[in-house]
């Protein structure tokens, strides 16, 4: 057995970690077992894009996914953790068409095959960096099962589905108002589209009638569409205006006539009552205008530049355009007046530009079918289950609520749509392959939505749409998704939504939403900010591991988390205590192997509690692990390791190892080794890296902890007597050092130790154990019995059990003495008012389990008991 040498004295981050993910690749400990027996436990990972490095949040969302797969691998599942990567349409033809426009290139110069490859090439290299990344995150993922949205086989279930939903009805093309994104120059979805307060105004101008009698005021916040208004709209009800409905006022600068009509989405509490209708550039207008037969003139072109419909303002930006129809208007006297006004205006997730809402004929996907079986699958027992609950609410309401969706997209680099156009008839074809006289016959240029391709993302990567797929029989549905919720709409409900009307199953059965890393003053992470983080470095200066324990533990499900280098700082010094506890463990078992741990026979109390409180902690971390609660899990562990194990029972174990008793040494050792393995099997989902290092040195069994069993309740060592009296041993130890602490006695120094037991238990339980109590309370005299007359200038401390006196006749100050225990009385009376509070209330006796409300119980004997001998204490010194 390899003995102490070999953990460094301090624990280096960069040497636990070098080489070792590779061997765990190389060795295949990532691929699922197959073992028939076993229960299948499936994960696919959200595809990151193929636009640049991985940031903090996918670190976060990729640690989260791995904590899951390594404890299930642990548990005896047969794991599946799918890798992959998503084209990312919009966004990495956009990071293309940017490096070509350095080289003075675009994408035109090259012809769509060989921009394609391009993008492919910045595919392979960007793929190259991500992988780089996951392996220095240590994440367990099957890479021979790795899957790209564009990889042929998804490619066809993408085709696929498009196919079916045309056939059903459910995709249809049609010219509609959609978000259109100039510099991208393509359609967005609704939810591609962010709203940004920002500065404008709302521009009054009249309308002549056309008849000479008068005008109509108008406001309107886009001068510039007004060159394509053809209609205004009163509301049929309202009484200025009846006698206009039917008549015709001229378009200022046009000089067109256009009709005023009535409808009832005009609001006649708002403005003037009476709304300008442009319906190529709004979408409700686009509305009105199909109820009333209204031309549709666009005066845009797909870069926002005025096209030749806008007549002396061709060419002009739109933004230029509006200048200069503000100016023209004024003075030929139109314009009435500009109220400044800050409203909120649509900008591209992507390109960050000002969206326009345009006339477009598009590819849509016909959502309220697809929606109405998603919502109802959540009322059955097949329904997916979100984690924080809260989460269900949103994607509900998102479904009840949500519009067609425009899936098609003015890209190259994507699913090209599978449909073709007959050169000279213009006979429309969908299908799976171009038609077979393909040379008469052109595809659609456009590509699909990258969501579009997403969305199939938990059953395409197993086979699908081959039924008899091994993976997709064995792994679908899949067990839990994670992802934050900022993706909940565009991508959680989609997969939903496609996988109930293509599968008809749930992709998944749980879905785990965590919220987004923000900075230490709670900003959003941003390159505007300059206040984003890079995983990366922080792995080179703290080590994965540690940057894995501070995001899996910085917070609760759906809960932003907020990054900052003091919390990096603590996550290092546990891991360091760890090595440091590992060092002292196996410095103590030299020649000490797997077989000679051994349980049986007699256990001091230290041992017989710290056995009790690692079945607790067993039980506890995994109750709370299977809720995704991994903040709480983590608190339990660290409380655990660094306090029971490291500050209370290794230093107690020094008063058997140092001493002469070779069977008792052979016992405190095997508890030691136990206790130090069971917590690294606990750790290793978090701490994969550094638990491997030390496992490998202590006695064990198997080749990797990676497979390793997860850690189990043995409930033969679990002794509640030994545990309460080593809480009272405990609290002892803790109130003599507080108190040599506040007359600034050190531990060297010998002290006098009177100990006033409550009755002959707790008596014989001190005694049995003196050995502690001198080994960290150092008495030169020490008394442990039922009467005990305190000395009147003494320091005093009640325990559970027990008082204690510390006759200090030269440092005390009686005042002092007296004011201390007011303060503790103050601090007894409180719990006491606490607890029964808690009992006083009947919902909480009613509803919590009996064993919760009894401990309540205890805790107000308890606190009853200390309360009243703190007032006794007060008034012998007060005498």
């Amino acid at each position: 057995m390899e003995n102490e040498k070999n953990l460094a004295t301090k624990y280096q981050p960069l040497e636990v970690e070098q080489g070792r993910y590779q061997k765990w690749v190389d060795d295949q400990r990532f691929a699922p077992s197959g073992d028939p027996e076993a229960k299948p436990y499936s994960i696919v990972i959200p595809p990151p894009n193929v636009t640049g490095k991985l940031h903090l949040g996918h670190a976060w969302d990729t640690t989260l996914q791995d904590i899951i797969i390594r404890q299930k691998r642990m548990q005896g599942y047969d794991t599946l953790w799918l890798p992959g990567m998503d084209h990312a349409g919009i966004a990495t033809q956009a990071k293309v068409e940017a490096k070509l426009a350095e080289e003075g290139v675009s994408r035109y110069d090259l012809g769509r095959e060989k921009f394609i490859d391009k993008t492919w090439e910045w595919k392979e290299e960007y793929a190259g960096h991500i992988r780089e990344q996951w392996a220095k995150l240590g994440i367990s993922v099957d890479y021979s099962r790795e899957r790209f949205t564009l990889d042929d086989g998804l490619s066809d279930a993408v085709r696929k589905v498009f196919v079916a939903l045309y056939e059903k009805g459910l995709i249809y093309r049609g010219e509609y108002i959609i978000n259109w994104d100039p510099k991208a120059k393509t359609a967005l979805s609704d939810i591609e589209v962010i709203h940004k307060d920002v500065e404008g105004a709302f521009y009054h101008m009249r309308y002549p009638l056309a008849d000479g009698s008068g005008y109509v005021e108008i406001a309107t916040t886009r001068p510039e569409t007004m060159l394509g208004d053809t209609a205004v709209a009163v509301h049929p009800d309202d009484e200025r205006y009846q006698n206009l409905i039917g008549k015709k006022v001229v378009l200022p600068l046009v000089e067109k006539e256009i009709p005023i009509v009535a409808d009832h989405y005009v609001d006649q509490e708002f403005g003037t009552g009476v709304v300008k209708i442009t319906p190529a550039h709004d979408p409700n207008d686009f509305e009105v205008g199909n109820r009333h037969n209204l031309p549709r003139v666009n005066v845009m072109d797909a870069t926002g530049k005025m096209n030749e419909l806008a007549g002396k303002y061709a060419g002009m930006d739109r933004f230029v355009a509006r200048k200069a129809i503000v100016k023209d208007l004024e003075e030929a006297g139109y314009l009435v007046k500009i109220d400044k006004m800050v409203h909120s205006v649509g900008h591209s997730e992507r390109t960050g530009v000002v969206v326009e809402p345009r006339l477009s004929t598009q590819w849509f996907v016909k959502m309220a079918p697809l929606a109405k079986q998603a919502i109802d699958n959540q009322k059955t027992d097949q329904s997916v289950t979100f984690y924080p609950e809260r989460f269900n609410q949103t994607f509900l309401t998102w479904m009840e609520n949500v519009h067609d969706w425009v899936i098609s997209r003015q890209l190259w680099w994507g699913h090209q749509i599978p449909a073709w156009y007959h050169k000279e008839t213009g006979e429309m074809y969908v299908g799976m392959e171009a038609p077979s006289d393909s040379e008469n016959w052109e595809q659609d240029p456009d590509v699909l939505d990258t969501w579009f391709s997403s969305a199939l993302w938990p059953f395409s990567t197993m086979g699908w749409p081959d039924t008899e797929a091994e993976d997709y029989k064995r792994y679908f549905p899949t067990s839990t998704l994670v992802t934050g919720y900022d993706i909940i709409f565009f991508w959680v409900s989609r997969m939903i939504f496609q996988s109930l009307e293509f599968t008809e199953e749930r992709p998944f059965e749980n879905v785990l939403i965590h919220g987004l890393i923000r900075d230490e003053q709670g900003r959003k992470m941003s390159k505007s900010l300059g206040n984003g983080i890079d995983p990366m470095e922080v792995i080179e200066q703290y080590g994965a591991d540690a940057l894995r324990w501070f995001l899996s533990t910085g917070s609760s499900p759906g809960q932003d988390v907020r990054f900052s280098y003091d919390k990096m700082d603590a996550a290092w010094n546990f891991i360091n205590k760890i090595w440091n506890a590992s060092r002292f463990v196996l410095m103590n078992i030299e020649g000490f192997t797997y077989e000679d741990i051994s349980l049986e026979g007699h256990k001091t109390v230290a041992d017989r509690w710290i056995l009790t409180r690692l079945n607790e902690t067993i039980e506890r971390v995994t109750d709370l692990s299977e809720k995704f609660e991994f903040g709480e899990m983590g608190r339990y562990l660290y409380n655990f390791i660094w306090d029971d194990f490291c500050d209370w029972y290794i230093e107690m174990s020094k008063e058997i190892l140092y001493g002469e008793d070779e069977q008792q040494k052979q016992m405190t050792r095997s508890i030691l080794v136990y206790v130090l393995d069971s917590s690294l099997r606990l750790l290793h989902p978090i701490m994969p890296f550094v638990t491997e290092a030390i496992w490998e040195k202590i006695p064990h069994t198997g080749d990797s902890i990676v497979v390793a069993s997860y850690p189990v309740v043995n409930s033969q060592y679990t002794d509640e007597k030994s545990a309460r009296g080593m809480e009272v041993l405990m609290e002892l130890i803790r109130s003599v050092r507080n108190i040599r602490a506040e007359v600034n006695t050190p531990l060297s120094k010998p002290i006098t130790l009177l100990i006033k037991t409550k009755d002959q238990t707790v008596e014989d339980f001190l005694k049995e154990n003196t050995a502690y109590v001198e080994r960290f309370c150092n008495p030169e005299t020490l008394v442990i019995r039922q009467q005990v007359e305190a000395p009147e200038l003494s320091m005093s401390a009640v325990i559970t059990g027990a008082e204690i006196f510390l006759p200090l006749e030269d440092l005390i100050n009686l005042e002092e003495e007296i004011a201390r225990l007011e303060k503790e009385l103050e601090k007894w009376t409180q719990e006491v008012e606490r607890v029964q509070k808690k009992l006083a209330n009947e919902r909480f006796v009613a509803n919590a389990p009996d064993a919760v409300v009894e401990g309540e119980r205890a805790k107000e004997t308890d606190y009853l008991e200390k309360q009243q001998a703190v007032k006794e204490r007060i008034a012998t010194l007060k005498k």
